[in-house]
């Protein structure tokens, strides 16, 4: 059954989850209707595939809109706000628009390939401190390149997926050999993701300068991982099965052209990184992240914070030629600002588990437990002053599943 939201959508967006301002594009279904892709608006979704005149949005994900490049990305979004603004269009539209708690949402886009960057100087300072307590806590190359790991695009997953806690081989410091079985330190990683659109040749580099033109917006993404298998395998070739088992997004992709009051110069970098790195377009975002454990808050990441900016990650990423293919998922790493309370994994909210955090119902969590469920959220300034919402991305940790 179609849903009625109100004679001025405008009222019913500026006090809703979703304003008027960000459009996010996602991909739902009802009970009547096969996978649709639409924008959330207040609190519906309004089915585009009737009420634009756009052939790659009557698909089942955002693949082939996402491939037609800024310029048809600007128009479509320019339609869909006049659609949801301007009054003569309220009789066309009534039938399209479906409440957001009767429908179900999916993955929104068919993901190409996952890298994840090491992007926030703070994040990276408190795992050099925490794991090479006699050493720098940055590795030599830190503040000359964004680091970065390829990740597994197969098991990035919707909002609201199940997480079963993964098994691996694990070896603590006081074991003598090491043992398969579930993990014991399983945890979240607070990110920002990055959506490509539009792709590149092989054996050309993307510009700092041309990020806008390849990518299409951003998913909030937890990154959930496993410490005691990523701490045993991770010499000499970096994160693997610690990592690749589950990566959660958010089912709404916010796109770039709604967040141009978040855009921020970002930090002084010092050593000044090579000419392909330089970025003088202010994408440092001014985005704030919620993380939430069983639905107390339990940390609030500054993503401006961050070192390395999305530009720069993307041309890293193309520096040597590797191309950029529709649904490319790039993401921040995560990310953690000075305070205590505004780090964006458990591995420093807790010292590696040694301190851990104290929940309202008087539980006490070092690392995720089966049944726990996190939730990460985040806003951004608004155009018209305040901020909106981006959105959130959900996981559930269910038991490992014993091998056959």
């Amino acid at each position: 059954m179609t849903g009625v939201v109100s004679s001025d959508l405008q009222a019913v967006a500026s006090g809703a989850n979703h304003s008027i301002e960000p459009l996010p594009y996602g991909v739902f279904s009802t009970g009547a209707l096969h996978r649709h892709i639409g924008v959330a608006i207040g609190d519906s979704v309004l089915d585009l595939t009737s009420v634009v005149d756009e052939a790659a949005l009557r698909s089942t994900t955002l693949n082939a809109f996402l491939a037609l490049g800024r310029e048809r990305w600007a128009q479509v979004r320019t339609e869909i706000t006049e659609l949801l603004t301007d009054p003569s269009h309220r009789q066309r539209i009534h039938p399209f628009l479906h409440p957001l708690d009767e429908v179900s949402m999916h993955l929104p886009f068919d993901v190409a390939d996952y890298v994840d960057f090491y992007a926030s100087e703070h994040h990276a300072s408190n795992v050099g401190r925490l794991f090479r307590p006699d050493g720098p806590p940055l590795t030599p190359n830190w503040k000359h390149l964004p680091i970065g790991y390829h990740g597994r695009g197969g098991t990035v997953v919707p909002s609201g997926t199940d997480i079963v806690r993964p098994t691996g081989q694990r070896k603590a410091p006081g074991e003598s050999s090491p043992t398969d079985g579930p993990s014991r330190r399983l945890d979240i990683e607070a990110e920002l993701g990055f959506v490509v659109g539009v792709p590149s040749s092989l054996g050309t580099s993307v510009p700092t300068a041309d990020f806008a033109e390849h990518v299409f917006g951003v998913v909030l993404l937890n990154d959930w991982s496993a410490r005691d298998l990523q701490s045993w395998e991770y010499v000499p070739l970096g994160p693997f099965l610690g990592k690749s088992f589950a990566t959660s997004i958010s089912p709404w992709v916010v796109p770039l052209a709604a967040l141009e009051a978040a855009r921020l110069p970002g930090p002084a970098q010092d050593p000044a990184p090579l000419e392909y790195l330089r970025d003088t377009e202010n994408w440092c975002l001014d985005i704030e992240f919620e993380v939430r454990l069983n639905g107390h808050p339990v940390s609030r990441p500054p993503y401006r914070e961050m070192y390395w900016s999305p530009a720069q990650m993307l041309a890293h990423l193309t520096s040597n030629g590797a191309r950029l293919r529709t649904g490319d998922l790039f993401a921040s790493g995560t990310v953690s600002g000075p305070g205590p309370d505004q780090v964006g994994s458990l591995l420093e909210l807790t010292g590696d588990g040694r301190d851990p955090i104290a929940l309202p119902d008087g539980d006490t969590r070092g690392y995720l437990e089966d049944g726990d469920v996190v939730t990460i959220a985040a806003t951004a300034p608004s155009p018209s002053g305040g901020r909106f919402a981006l959105g959130s991305v959900t996981g559930t940790v269910r038991p490992a599943v014993p091998r056959r």
